[in-house]
């Protein structure tokens, strides 16, 4: 997991604007259910009416409010309207927390002249005008009872004749509603509005045109933050989208460059197959998962978060069924995933496995039919499969069994809360609106966690892909440049190749190939190096280049350690020609000027001179535009061979190094190829890798190979009176006539 997070710190401003986006979308989200409970609370149960603070109001009847108010109340009342032309007070306060003190203030007032005019029994009436008792004592009742007997006139004059004070009133009223205890407030306001209403009604005002004005407002606000929260999610959907292809193509880029430089004993460990799929599926994943990341992980925590405080202040009472949810949902995604993370490090493996084994059929096919080993190898690549599939289906299923279960979960809390809330909405605690808001919340956090436990079911793989690239970026090559180097030490470079008493064992082999191995190559002259099969022939040359680093002695050019110059030197300096012959997907002119931007045209053409294969080239519709499909398929293995060759010597180096790269060509092919090739390189040095002695009779030098040691040094003739080694080698492959001519 935190792999993953490390990877974005290339895009931190992406990330930072993604955050910002999700906070606007989580607010808008967040915002919407108590638009959505205004509507039912306020838009149709209170007739579009928001507040108890009426925007208009007679004067008579705001005379009569306040003589339910105390002195401050009132003063704060008549501060905050201004009379009319038509003898109508105007609300001109817009102070947000100045209007809540006046809805504060009108509350009672409101309830007690309703309740004064005679309106208690007959409008909507969710409470009597009289208390049934309960904590009251007889005296109280009684005096209860004697404040409303009075009518408005007789309680005016009681005021202002000292008998009664506005304390006493708001004190009884007090009492009164003690009575009701949690639903008081709910009571008092819910009066107070059905006061206002009436209030507007008796004014003449359009009670249908103010609820209509006030679904459409709200209706437009809703919309507005709707669209609000797509546009945030469509940008965050769009930085998530590009910064996980820019971590993606960075981690194929760096991947890349990382196995470009491994030697082939960093090839060997990690094989070809799985630095495939790391750079690939693995990556793959990991891009998915960013994105996943950012637009889900991320805004999982916003809007729980945000949930549960909007949670907190519906007021409710229903809190710890948010526990619950959440208690289960953690409880849920903590099994599943003890169950599929062991699956999930096992799949990445399988997979390396399955594109092993692929890799291997594909690339044998011919092999596989010559020896009609069809139906094994697809037993082979259906149990490599089955192991996959197996392990995928258990994964798929933890993850379809997880659905289910979450949906089971969220809606058990759904029916809890409407179970909960209708009990308090039937004893008056609790508004329809409220419900609905807090069903919402609740489920929006119960979202957050779904989308966290989605989530967690794909982060296990991904942070295995993470582990398996690590891996890659983390491994230091074994040959890599000293920090001094001697690319300049010389001027020029002449191009004398020298081993020195050199040793060498491939990584973790119990005995060395090749031992004490020291012959000097010179330029103008031809070094063949033969010897049987598996005596080190091949593992010889490719020291020369760095593809391994010797174990014991060194290697120079022109006296120069080839550890001291730097890599890049090193190459420029040679013309390598592998045993087998490799082409890129391009054109015949690409892979012909593989070596350098500066090889000419001339150079060129010069280059499949030598090595034989205008002939072909010419042939071709298209000449060196001629296409060369991947691997160079579409050409014949002699063909193949000898474009490789003129690729190095297209190059022009000081080195030619040759691993038994005239094996394909046919004798007339190869004798005027190396006699082209001789005027070419006469200043070069060259060295053979040979299995056939009849291509390196006219070498200045032979070097004899046995066993990983050198069996004997010197021309054709000379090893045919000293070497046994070569003698045996010769006998096998010269008729008598050959070599009774040697002989003489």
């Amino acid at each position: 997991m935190l792999k993953l997070f490390r990877y974005l710190k290339e895009c931190k401003l992406s990330v930072l604007a993604i955050i910002l986006l999700l906070v606007i979308q989580a607010m808008c989200d967040l915002g919407l259910p108590q638009y959505t409970s205004d509507i039912v609370d306020v838009g149709i149960q209170q007739g579009g009416i928001e507040r108890v603070t009426p925007d208009r109001i007679r004067s008579d009847t705001l005379e009569d409010l306040e003589l339910f108010m105390s002195d401050a109340d009132a003063a704060l009342v008549d501060a905050a309207y201004t009379l009319d032309a038509d003898g109508t007070y105007v609300l001109t306060e817009r102070d947000k927390d100045a209007v809540a003190a006046l809805d504060e203030a009108f509350g009672m007032p409101m309830l007690l002249l309703d309740m004064k005019r005679g309106r208690s029994e007959t409008d909507a009436g969710q409470t009597s005008a009289m208390p049934a008792g309960g904590t009251l004592t007889e005296e109280q009742m009684e005096q209860f009872r004697r404040f409303s007997a009075m009518d408005m006139d007789q309680l005016r004059a009681a005021v202002a004749g000292g008998v009664i004070t506005r304390e006493q009133i708001n004190e009884m009223a007090g009492q009164f509603l003690a009575q009701y205890g949690d639903q008081s407030e709910l009571i008092v306001e819910q009066k107070a509005l059905l006061f206002v209403k009436n209030e507007y009604a008796a004014m003449g005002l359009d009670l249908n045109r103010i609820q209509m004005n006030y679904l459409l407002l709200t209706g437009a606000k809703m919309l507005g933050i709707s669209l609000l929260m797509v546009a945030a999610a469509i940008l965050v959907g769009l930085l998530a989208s590009r910064t996980a292809a820019k971590i993606g193509m960075n981690l194929r880029g760096d991947v890349f460059k990382k196995v470009v430089s491994f030697s082939s004993a960093e090839i060997d460990r990690f094989s070809t197959a799985s630095l495939i799929t790391r750079s690939t599926n693995d990556i793959q994943q990991v891009q998915m998962v960013v994105v996943m990341l950012l637009r889900i992980v991320l805004y999982a925590p916003i809007i729980g978060i945000g949930g549960i405080i909007k949670v907190s202040h519906t007021r409710t009472g229903m809190g710890w069924i948010i526990g619950v949810a959440v208690g289960s949902a953690l409880a849920l995604v903590a099994v599943l995933m003890c169950l599929a993370m062991p699956k999930f490090k096992k799949m990445q493996t399988l997979v390396d496995k399955l594109n092993l084994v692929s890799r291997e059929i594909l690339t044998g096919i011919p092999v596989i039919r010559a020896f009609s080993r069809e139906k094994h190898e697809e037993k082979r690549f259906d149990l490599a499969n089955l192991d996959l599939k197996k392990t995928q289906l258990f994964t798929n299923r933890v993850m379809t069994f997880m659905m289910p279960c979450m949906m089971l979960l969220m809606n058990g809390v759904s029916i809890l809360i409407v179970w909960n809330g209708g009990h308090g909405i039937d004893a008056g605690t609790m508004q329809v609106g409220d419900m609905i808001a807090f069903i919402t919340y609740t489920m929006q956090i119960v979202m957050a966690f779904l989308m966290i436990a989605m989530i967690s079911i794909m982060l296990p793989r991904a942070g295995v892909a993470a582990n398996r690239i690590n891996e890659v970026l983390e491994t230091a090559p074994t040959i890599r440049d000293k920090r001094k180097v001697k690319d300049n030490e010389k001027e020029s470079w002449k191009g004398v190749v020298s081993f020195e008493d050199v040793s060498f064992r491939y990584p973790d082999a119990g005995a060395d190939v090749l031992e004490h191995i020291s012959f000097t190559a010179k330029p103008g002259e031809t070094t063949a190096i033969i010897g049987s099969t598996g005596s080190g022939k091949s593992t010889l040359l490719n020291l020369i280049p760095r593809f391994f680093d010797v174990s014991y002695g060194r290697i120079t050019m022109d006296g120069v350690d080839i550890r001291d110059l730097s890599q890049h030197k090193l190459h420029e300096l040679l013309g390598y020609v592998p045993q087998k012959g490799i082409l890129f997907s391009g054109d015949i002119e690409s892979n012909l000027k593989f070596g350098g931007s500066d090889i000419t045209d001339d150079a060129m053409r010069e280059a499949a001179a030598i090595a034989q294969a205008c002939e072909f080239i010419d042939s071709k519709s298209e000449g060196y535009q001629s296409p060369i499909a991947q691997g160079g398929t579409n050409v014949s293995g002699g063909q193949k061979q000898r474009l490789s060759i003129a690729r190095a010597i297209a190059k022009n180096p000081k080195v030619f190094l040759f691993d038994d790269s005239f094996s394909a060509l046919d004798y007339k092919t190869d004798v005027v190829l190396r006699r082209a090739l001789n005027e070419k390189v006469k200043d070069a040095t060259v060295i053979i890798v040979a299995q056939r002695i009849s291509t390196i009779l006219h070498a200045d030098q032979i070097v004899v190979l046995n066993e990983g040691k050198i069996a004997g040094i010197g021309t054709h003739g000379a090893l045919m009176q000293t070497c046994a080694t070569y003698q045996e080698i010769a006998r096998s492959q010269l008729s008598e006539a050959e070599l009774g001519g040697e002989g003489a």
